[in-house]
């Protein structure tokens, strides 16, 4: 008897051991897992492509794994083409959902290969290109992504414009027109036209900011947004939690996107984008696709009017 206990204790422990060298084997240092500063110098014109940004942004073409979390859901992804919306949109197809994406039309050649990497994972893919700052179109886009899609039950309000400028003085009206009316109204639109869809389970995410707590000199209208977008996703947490929708947020900080080549950043801050931060570097958008997936997922049940912060060791939420 004594020596079957000795058995099975030995075997645990052998057994423990090679679970912690398996772990052991697999951890990545976050500190050097991605490229670090300094960057190139690079401009592109608005709205840019990630295509041609230099390091390549990654978005978890290649490393992202699916489980089926989201097994027969229907997403709606705004600027999915790129950025933190691509790597979402990646994420939710192979996690087992259809998936809708809005771009604007000169974002067509990211969007395509969006597109296809969702078609690869056996799931319907919906490009939807358009301007976000018109109402109408906002209208549109919703009814089309739930024609295409068969409805909707995960609604992402990720595009942003965002333009550095060193005083408020350099902000034309036209300028603060744009970024209010893509990072404010958009959503506002979007999510009216997309409520009457809405199912008891579904999920609204908006993208916030460290910029919302903690806003740069030279973001002066940019920051405005990501506060509002903080402000609104807790009201409207507070209003649909008793229709079963859940509502919550995004809080990236510096991650390495088309946004900051084509205006967001200056050159001089481009080059050592990232480096203030405690890892030393700027994130990719892979790194916050489980993010979306875990608020998107029935296992986050619980969770609604929370800003689920991203940003390598900095930011308050």
């Amino acid at each position: 008897m004594e020596d079957n206990k000795m058995n099975r204790r030995e075997a645990i422990d052998k057994l423990a051991h090679i679970i912690t060298s398996e772990d052991h084997n697999h951890l990545e240092d976050p500190t050097t897992k991605h490229p670090k500063p300094p960057f190139n110098k690079q401009f592109q014109p608005f709205p840019g492509l990630a295509g041609k940004m230099e390091p390549v942004p990654d978005h978890g073409e290649t490393s992202y794994v699916g489980s089926g979390r989201l097994k027969g859901r229907k997403a709606l992804v705004t600027g999915g083409d790129s950025g933190i919306g691509r790597a979402a949109a990646i994420a939710f197809a192979r996690e087992g959902a259809d998936v809708a994406i809005n771009y604007l039309p000169e974002e067509e050649e990211d969007a395509k290969e969006v597109i296809k990497l969702i078609e690869d994972e056996g799931r319907i893919a919906a490009a939807i290109p358009g301007d976000i700052r018109d109402e109408s179109f906002c209208q549109k886009l919703v009814s089309e992504a739930v024609s295409r899609l068969g409805g909707i039950d995960i609604l992402v309000n990720n595009a942003g414009h965002q333009k550095s400028n060193e005083s408020i003085l350099d902000i034309s009206t036209e300028a603060f027109d744009r970024t209010m009316k893509t990072n404010i109204y958009a959503p506002f639109w979007i999510i009216k036209a997309a409520l009457p869809y809405l199912k008891p389970g579904s999920s609204i995410i908006g993208l916030s900011s460290v910029q919302a707590y903690d806003p740069s000199a030279d973001l002066y209208d940019y920051a405005q947004t990501k506060a509002a977008t903080t402000s609104y996703v807790k009201s409207l947490a507070k209003q649909l939690g008793p229709k079963g929708i859940r509502v919550n947020g995004v809080a990236p900080g510096p991650v390495w996107t088309a946004l900051e080549v084509s205006g967001g950043q200056t050159q001089e801050n481009l080059v050592k984008f990232g480096e203030d931060t405690p890892l030393g570097r700027p994130g990719q958008p892979a790194e916050l696709a489980s993010i979306f997936v875990q608020l998107a997922d029935n296992s986050g049940s619980f969770a609604t009017g929370q800003i689920y912060g991203s940003a390598g060791g900095s930011g308050q939420p």
